[in-house]
């Protein structure tokens, strides 16, 4: 997450890495059309059910293929007003907090967030405040987090027990990365403009003495868990993103102190959000992929992996019209070897290739595409990573001049006719992106063919 005076352009930026239970659960990337009337929302993990308002805004939508497996989970994206949201980061609160206060079973669940929040906000703040009333009304099943954004703001927001929450807003010169665990430190009750948080929750640490701290009230301590599988699992990725743009400041990756809100020297680019999302502890030795000892290199959680099935990048620029402003940058393959792709929220619909994803291996989806492309570099990384790394960044080149095209002939236009252009260019990027990978794919097989070991050289007419 990043705030817009932290980010290179004046950006408000927010991301996230979906990762699954299963290497293989395919998504579609679509766009979901405005509605007028109510709708009936069904969770396929808890049966959940509610009634949403009318007037629904269109939204981008990155859900599951096999509804019935996994549930719906649109996953991310910019809704018609240009906010955006992600949702959900799996968080997990302490027993003691949950003791007084468990999780609810048929409450409202992660995979319908997204649909009962994102058509019906306004800003960044509406999103935190009407998932706060949801949440109140129905209950959570599960520990989430869920990121806010729009042209002004960027807000965190941490669902830990069956109803209470509290949400954090990013200063504006900030940046903050978190894990699968609670994040925010101290709250401040008296400042309303930076935190919103669950009624009754103060009243509720004290009655239930859950605060262990002599002095403030700090989120983490009091919510959060500190135990062997944080620090291999959650703390150590926070360290790598930390340590990438804070390399002059030493910290420990097992550390349970990591700040949550952090200031940088230099400007924060998506390039570098793609890099964290897509990291591996390169270049130090807890790297799986490199060439450390095995007790080091397979210490970590890494950052991407195999199970990634969507990266993305929400940025909300601030230096061009607020028609053309709101983009989504998705990587459907590993994020550690494909490059991310750049769709205008302001559009109608999104090439068949994202929105028609079979569940099953196929030559003409995105999803498989950019999967297939990813294994084959893994396959054989020390051979094929630096032909990777070389066609991810012609891709990023390119996917900027491209941007800074489509921005210039957009400024000529307005309404539905600006909404068909960015439509239109959203197809020409995702077929831009289909040459340059099907390529890359073609010059990976030619190269592992001369990798085989069923070879044998003596006579080179034999």
């Amino acid at each position: 997450m990043v705030g817009k005076e932290a980010s290179l352009d004046g950006s408000t930026m927010i991301s996230r890495n979906d990762d699954t239970f299963l290497p293989l659960t395919p998504q579609r990337f679509l766009m979901r059309p405005a509605v007028k009337k109510t709708q009936h929302i069904k969770s396929y993990l808890n049966g959940f059910e509610a009634e949403t308002p009318a007037n629904a805004y269109r939204y981008q939508a990155v859900p599951n293929v096999d509804l019935n497996k996994e549930g719906v989970y649109d996953e991310s994206g910019f809704n018609e007003k240009n906010v955006a949201m992600s949702a959900t980061e799996s968080t997990y609160g302490n027993e003691k907090s949950l003791a007084y206060d468990p999780l609810i079973a048929d409450g409202m669940d992660e995979d319908t967030m997204q649909q009962m929040v994102l058509p019906y906000i306004n800003s960044a703040v509406e999103g935190v405040k009407r998932l706060g009333d949801l949440i109140g009304q129905y209950g959570s099943p599960a520990g989430n987090s869920v990121l806010f954004s729009d042209k002004k703001d960027v807000w965190y927001m941490e669902i830990v027990t069956g109803h209470l929450w509290v949400a954090q807003r990013i200063p504006d010169d900030a940046y903050a990365i978190t894990a699968n665990q609670v994040a925010i430190q101290q709250v401040d009750f008296n400042d309303s403009e930076n935190f919103i948080w669950a009624d009754g929750i103060q009243d509720y640490v004290t009655e239930h003495h859950l605060n262990p701290d002599k002095e403030g009230w700090n989120f983490r301590h009091i919510f959060g868990t500190s135990n062997e599988k944080d620090r291999h699992y959650n703390t150590p990725r926070v360290w790598f993103g930390q340590r990438y743009f804070n390399s002059e400041i030493e910290q420990d990756p097992e550390s349970s102190e990591l700040p949550f809100i952090c200031h940088t020297s230099h400007k924060i680019s998506v390039e570098d959000i793609e890099y964290i999302l897509g990291s591996h502890y390169n270049e130090t030795k807890f790297d799986p992929l490199g060439h450390g000892n095995d007790v080091d290199k397979y210490r970590y959680r890494p950052i991407g992996l195999n199970r990634t099935q969507n990266s993305h990048v929400l940025q909300m620029r601030n230096d061009v019209p607020e028609a053309q402003a709101a983009i989504m940058w998705l990587a459907i393959g590993y994020p550690t070897f494909t490059p991310y792709v750049p769709f205008y929220a302001n559009a109608t619909d999104t090439d068949p290739s994202y929105s028609e994803t079979p569940e099953k291996w196929d030559t003409k989806s995105a999803y498989w595409m950019y999967r297939t492309a990813s294994m084959l570099v893994e396959s054989h990384h020390s051979s094929f990573i630096q032909t990777d790394l070389d066609y991810v960044k012609a891709a990023q080149e390119q996917q900027r001049r491209l941007i800074i095209e489509t921005d210039r002939q957009a400024e000529k236009l307005s309404g539905t006719a600006l909404t068909k252009f960015l439509t239109e260019q959203n197809y020409s990027m995702v077929e831009d992106m289909r040459q340059r990978t099907m390529t890359l794919i073609g010059e990976l097989v030619m190269q592992g063919i001369d990798l085989s070991k069923l070879t044998f050289d003596m006579d080179k007419n034999l």
